[in-house]
């Protein structure tokens, strides 16, 4: 598709729009051989794009994607075994990278982009983005299963899991659905955590990362997120 060069330069990490507009009106511009003019247009995939007489390589336009990953799938661009990847889930051509994963007997949220520094700020612990999981445990749970998984405890592997937030939300059957908040991302945490604490898990579903919600997503629909949604998850 063509595009305003301006646009193009500026997405390439260049400058600015304005700059570049002062570069093409002074003829440093070039496309396909021809000086370029304010106007001209390109497209990115196919022309050959010139500044100063050296090429211009075009990053990728930014993508955001979430999606409903359903169990049995691995988060994961490709898969090494038959499963299928989520990846495999959203037809979109370009690079799309799962940030953080859920384990493949999960299923919830999952964030797709091509955004390195986004993902990283939601990833590192240091920013404590917290992720909430509505979880089906297989018992009910007593006040000194919740106080215990609200303060943290020791894994089998040795790791000492940060306070959290806890509660349940309703009973079903000789079980219960729980809200639980978590600001880290230890392997397999959640179901650590129950087998540790006496509670079974026997559904993980994750709901929200940060300000971005499941919502109504069904198992493996997936959507682009709004301009809204990828300025808060930056702030």
């Amino acid at each position: 598709m063509k595009e305003r060069l301006q646009k193009i330069l500026a997405r390439a990490g260049f400058g600015s729009r304005r700059n570049f507009e002062e570069l093409i009106a002074g003829g440093r511009v070039a496309v396909n051989g021809e000086v370029a003019v304010l106007g001209s247009k390109a497209d990115p995939a196919r022309d050959e794009i010139m500044l100063d007489g050296k090429p211009v390589t075009a990053a990728e336009e930014l993508v955001y994607v979430m999606i409903y990953k359903p169990r049995n799938v691995i988060s994961t661009v490709t898969a090494p075994d038959p499963r299928s990847a989520v990846r495999d889930l959203i037809p979109l051509s370009g690079t799309l990278y799962p940030v953080g994963r859920l384990d493949v007997d999960s299923e919830g949220l999952l964030l797709l982009t091509n955004d390195g520094e986004l993902a990283n700020r939601l990833t590192h612990p240091r920013y404590e983005h917290e992720k909430e999981y509505r979880v089906l445990v297989a018992r009910h749970p007593d006040g000194e299963q919740l106080a215990a998984w609200r303060r943290g405890v020791v894994l089998e592997d040795g790791f000492h899991t940060q306070p959290a937030e806890v509660y349940v939300v309703r009973k079903e059957g000789k079980g219960a659905w729980m809200s639980v908040i978590l600001k880290e991302g230890h392997k397999r945490q959640i179901r650590e955590t129950g087998k540790v604490t006496g509670l079974p898990v026997v559904k993980i579903i994750r709901v929200r990362m940060g300000s971005l919600r499941l919502g109504n997503l069904k198992p493996r629909q997936w959507r682009h997120l709004t301009t809204e949604e990828v300025r808060e998850l930056k702030k």
